[in-house]
């Protein structure tokens, strides 16, 4: 019999997280839940500790932790708090797989903590390598660590590229599935909501997500992590809108030939394949028919009226930690955004003024990043006070 993966789970309230419960739940022969990690929501956490009854739990809201603990008082969990945790926990020994699902900038220690303790990491937090992929590839140099994919588009590269040799790559394809504002110009999207925002034609996704992919910036920060991934040039990487989403990335090989992975838009799938990998487990849900879809459509990305996603490219383009402010204007327009504080538009108005303003830095090291980070938001914060 395999031995059990044991399995971190950072960020398992959110969607991801939530989605490699139910994966564990279905194969408890293959996987346990060792740690859970949450922001905020204790009272889910609560819900999912007394149900796997995992080794440890962490939130990373202070004010939550005694009601956890509370919870928790009669079973045998280990219960913790502070990010200080979080990034200790990646490193314990009974550890075996990584799965960082926390949004933002916040996954970017515990991930280079888990690199740094060897640990296999399915990655879902593509901040991480954004604002500082080139950290996360030199310490890999330097590590037994792997990273395994787990967002759609990554994961069905790296699938295409199983077998292959780096060096017959043409070109990297993400696809996008447009979001629900596909087609609409820039005075309709002037005045959207963040309801409308949120009500993704495809996919279930958390509220961050979901917004990101609405302005395309989602892509942006995907062919970023690309770029980290597989080691391409922004020249090699191209975006094409798929509606459908039933294709969820392709290569293209110097021979003209073209290798796709197809599948239901359900994030299940790429999760499952993360955990397991290099196996496959058998599953009867999520299966694709192609007699049930026999029209796949593509269309280039309008970069004039979605500004993000030309925004990503040039800051790739130019490097330094121009991607670090980028993503983390980027989170605070999005905040504003969904609080009503600022325009559908002005998500990429603020990322654009934020990068004029913040000072340009060529090699930057994690303690410069970190300083970036503050600073874009502390600068994009004062700049949306005029930008609407």
């Amino acid at each position: 019999m395999k031995k059990k993966k044991n399995i971190a789970i950072l960020g398992s309230t959110g969607s991801i997280g939530t989605q490699a419960l139910q994966i564990i739940h279905d194969y408890p022969d293959l996987f346990q839940a060792e740690i859970l990690v949450a922001n905020k929501n204790v009272e889910l956490l609560i819900k999912q500790a007394r149900l796997f009854e995992p080794n440890i739990v962490v939130i990373a809201d202070e004010s939550k932790y005694q009601e956890l603990s509370d919870a928790l008082r009669d079973l045998p969990i280990k219960v913790f708090s502070w990010s200080s945790s979080i990034e200790q926990i990646v490193q314990m020994d009974c550890v075996d797989i990584v799965l960082t699902a926390m949004v933002g900038f916040s996954g970017l220690l515990p991930t280079i903590k888990a690199i740094e303790s060897n640990k296999l990491i399915a990655l879902a937090n593509k901040e991480t390598l954004v604002v500082g992929g080139h950290i996360i590839t030199q310490k890999l140099k330097t590590s037994r660590s792997a990273i395994i994919p787990v967002d759609s588009e990554h994961s069905a590269i790296f699938q295409c590229l199983v077998g292959e040799r780096m060096d017959s790559i043409d070109k990297l394809i993400l696809t996008a599935s447009g979001g629900p504002f596909r087609g609409k110009n820039k005075e309709f999207l002037d005045s959207v909501s963040p309801s409308q925002a949120l009500k993704h034609p495809n996919w279930d996704m958390g509220a961050k997500v979901t917004i990101d992919s609405a302005s395309l910036m989602n892509k942006g920060l995907e062919v970023i992590e690309a770029h980290w991934l597989f080691g391409m040039p922004a020249s090699k990487i191209d975006v094409v809108v798929h509606p459908q989403s039933i294709i969820h990335s392709m290569v293209e090989f110097a021979d003209g030939s073209i290798k796709a992975q197809l599948g239901e838009p359900n994030m299940r799938i790429p999760i499952q394949y993360a955990l397991d990998y290099p196996n496959r487990s058998h599953s009867n849900k999520n299966r694709f028919s192609l007699l049930e879809n026999p029209s796949l459509t593509f269309e280039k990305p309008d970069i004039k009226t979605f500004r993000n996603l030309k925004i990503a490219f040039d800051c790739l383009e130019k490097g330094g930690n121009a991607p670090c402010v980028m993503n983390a204007a980027n989170e605070i327009a999005v905040e504003l955004f969904l609080k009503e504080q600022l325009s559908f538009t002005g998500i990429s108005d603020l990322i654009e003024e934020t990068l004029s303003k913040v000072e340009f830095i060529n090699n930057p090291d994690l303690e410069t990043c970190v300083e970036s980070d503050n600073i874009a938001r502390i600068k994009s914060l004062e700049l949306s006070k005029i930008i609407k």
